[in-house]
C-alpha cells in the first residue's frame, strides 16, 4: 500500500453558489450523481457538504440523508461527512448525521478561528469532546481538519485524553483567510508535528491547488481536490466537473509512479470498519 494515494473529492463545500460557477452540484441528486461520476473515475473517498432549499450551507439530517443513500446505491466510494455545514449550530445538530447515518468517516475540525476574517468557526472544547465520544461509539473515523499548527496540538491533547484514539488521519487545509497560508513551509511544519504513526493529506485553496498537491505527493501524503476548495481548473477557466479534478489527479499521481487507492484499499489504509 506503499504506492497509494488517498484521493477524496470535496464536490459542493459551504460557500460556491451557482453565480460563482454552474457547474456546482447543491442538491442531494446531484451531488449524490457527482460523486458516483467520481468514483467511477477513480475517487477514494467523497467528502460531502449538503445545502438546505435555497442552496445555503446546512446541516440538514433529511439532506444528508438523501444523499448519503443514493451515494451508496450507486458507488461504494468510501463515505466522510462533514460535521461542519454551517455558523452558530448547535452540537446535536453538527453530530446526528454521522451518529445515525454512521458513514465511515466524518470531519473533526480541531480547534477554531477567525474564518475568513469575517466570522468565527466555533469548535469549542466541548463540542470536540462530545464529537471525539461520538464518532467511537459510532465506529466512525475522524478525519482531523488542521488550518493552522494549534490544531494539531490540540489534537494531541485528545488523544492523550482518550477523546481521539491512534492512529490519527489528518487533514492539512491550507490557504482559508484566518488560517495557515498555502505554503511548502508550512505544509513541511505541519507534518513534522504529527505522530509517525499517522496518515495524512493536504490540500491548498484556490491558486494554490496545484503547488500544495505537487508537495504533498513529494512528502508522501495524500490529496483532495473538488469545488469546495477551487472551482477553476487553470486561470480564468471553470472546471465543469469535479470529474475533471480527478482525472488530472490522477495523471499527475501516475508520472510519480504512484496509483490512486480503490475505495477498498483507502478502507484498508484507514482501518475503516467495512474493510
Amino acid at each position: 500500500m506503499k504506492n497509494k494515494v488517498l484521493l477524496t473529492v470535496a464536490t459542493t463545500g459551504a460557500w460556491p453558489q451557482k453565480k460563482d460557477t454552474p457547474y456546482i452540484p447543491l442538491q442531494p441528486e446531484e451531488i449524490a450523481d457527482e460523486i458516483c461520476a467520481c468514483a467511477k473515475a477513480g475517487a477514494s473517498i467523497a467528502h460531502i457538504h449538503v445545502r438546505d432549499n435555497e442552496n445555503q450551507a446546512s446541516m440538514s439530517f433529511e439532506k444528508f440523508e438523501k444523499t448519503v443513500k443514493l451515494v451508496r446505491k450507486s458507488c461504494d466510494i468510501v463515505i466522510n461527512l462533514t460535521t461542519s455545514g454551517g455558523i452558530g449550530l448547535t452540537d446535536d445538530i453538527r453530530i446526528k448525521p454521522f451518529s445515525v447515518l454512521k458513514p465511515e468517516m466524518a470531519s473533526f475540525d480541531c480547534g477554531s478561528m477567525n474564518w475568513q476574517n469575517s466570522t468565527v468557526f466555533e469548535n469549542s472544547p466541548k463540542f470536540l469532546e462530545k464529537a471525539g465520544l461520538a464518532m467511537q461509539e459510532n465506529n466512525v473515523k475522524p478525519e482531523i481538519e488542521v488550518f493552522d499548527a494549534g490544531m494539531v496540538y490540540n489534537a494531541l491533547y485528545y488523544l492523550k485524553k482518550g477523546f481521539l484514539k491512534a492512529p490519527l488521519h489528518f487533514q492539512f487545509v491550507l490557504g482559508v483567510p484566518g488560517g495557515m497560508t498555502a505554503t511548502v513551509e508550512n505544509l513541511m511544519f505541519l507534518k513534522s508535528l504529527i505522530p509517525a504513526d499517522s496518515t495524512w493529506g493536504a490540500l491548498g485553496i484556490g491558486k494554490q491547488h496545484l503547488p500544495i498537491m505537487y508537495a504533498t505527493l513529494a512528502l508522501g501524503g495524500n490529496l483532495r481536490v473538488g469545488m469546495e476548495d477551487n472551482i477553476y481548473y487553470r486561470f480564468g477557466e471553470l472546471a465543469k466537473s469535479n470529474v475533471d479534478f480527478i482525472e488530472r489527479t490522477k495523471r499527475i499521481v501516475t508520472e510519480l509512479d504512484k496509483q490512486i487507492a480503490t475505495p477498498a484499499e483507502a478502507r484498508i489504509i484507514l482501518g475503516l470498519k467495512n474493510c
